[in-house]
């Protein structure tokens, strides 16, 4: 069966402000037409459903079941356009920086220090995105990536920014009882919360086979915002990502447990085009990063 021709815009919009106002001379009004005009749109879009979608009613029209079957369809059809052309509008804003970067940064690192660098860009209208397969920087999608390794682009600046470790550290409450005892003991009041993908990796798995063995698994968990959110209610220790439990380590809810060593994790690369960017803000942009990652 070959595809029905759908109905223009304009007549669309004609027939769901009728069908809102149930008057063709406030539906006119708000469109800044006259009434003939909208009973003329009503009449083509009828023409071309073979049907007619209202009845008279006293000096106004209701929808009969075919006009609020259509209405209903319009208006979610309108609503998905009106939310398309504001994202558009965003991509306009001459504030806008796009960064994008790992999960667990933008979660633990990042998020924390927003408010800082709105205060010294009040214009910054910041898209941050957790999409790492858009490494490509250019002028259209990316200004600035935060990567595990350098994305070797024409006419980048890229620069090693922060460097990584993974930290055994538990809830404020938990980690003041761990820590008033021997480490010997730590296993007997508290159990292990981890990260699956923790347990084979190189980094970190002998860290699991030696200094956490004697520890229950409580358990597993493949998102590590989870990891940190189970951490954080107390229920157990766990190994995480030192840029992750940034935070909660600044603000005193997070804890490192006393006896356990730093993992060197990874080091992570701030990328951007700086020397010719797509707006100065991005360089500004760029530099706050670089600074905060210093201090």
């Amino acid at each position: 069966m070959p595809k029905q021709k759908l109905p223009s815009l304009t007549l669309l919009s004609g027939f769901e402000a009728a069908a809102r106002h149930g008057n063709f001379s406030r539906a006119a009004d708000e469109l800044h037409l006259s009434q003939s005009a909208i009973s003329h749109q009503v009449q083509q879009l009828e023409e071309q459903l073979k049907q007619p979608l209202f009845r008279r009613v006293g000096r106004g029209v209701e929808l009969n079941v075919a006009g609020e079957t259509l209405l209903s369809s319009v208006q979610r059809a309108m609503t998905v356009l009106q939310a398309g052309l504001g994202q558009i509008a965003t991509y306009l804003d001459p504030g806008l920086v796009v960064v994008i970067c790992p999960e667990h940064i933008a979660h633990g690192w990042l998020q924390a220090r927003l408010a800082r660098l709105q205060e010294r860009l009040p214009d910054l209208c910041l898209m941050l995105s957790t999409d790492m397969t858009a490494r490509f920087v250019d002028e259209v999608d990316v200004d600035i990536s935060i990567s595990d390794r350098p994305l070797l682009q024409k006419g980048l600046t890229e620069l090693p920014w922060l460097q990584d470790s993974w930290v055994v550290l538990a809830s404020k409450s938990l980690a003041g009882h761990i820590n008033a005892l021997p480490a010997s003991e730590h296993h007997l009041h508290a159990g292990l919360l981890c990260l699956e993908q923790s347990l084979t990796d190189e980094t970190t798995a002998s860290l699991f086979l030696q200094e956490l063995a004697h520890f229950r698994k409580l358990a597993l968990f493949d998102d590590v915002r989870l990891l940190l959110d189970a951490v954080q209610r107390g229920r157990g220790i766990a190994c995480l990502p030192r840029l992750l439990a940034d935070e909660g380590l600044q603000n005193g809810s997070l804890c490192m447990l006393d006896g356990y060593q730093q993992t060197a994790g990874q080091t992570w690369y701030l990328s951007g085009m700086v020397t010719e960017p797509r707006a100065d803000i991005v360089k500004q942009v760029f530099d706050w990063l670089q600074a905060e990652a210093k201090k």
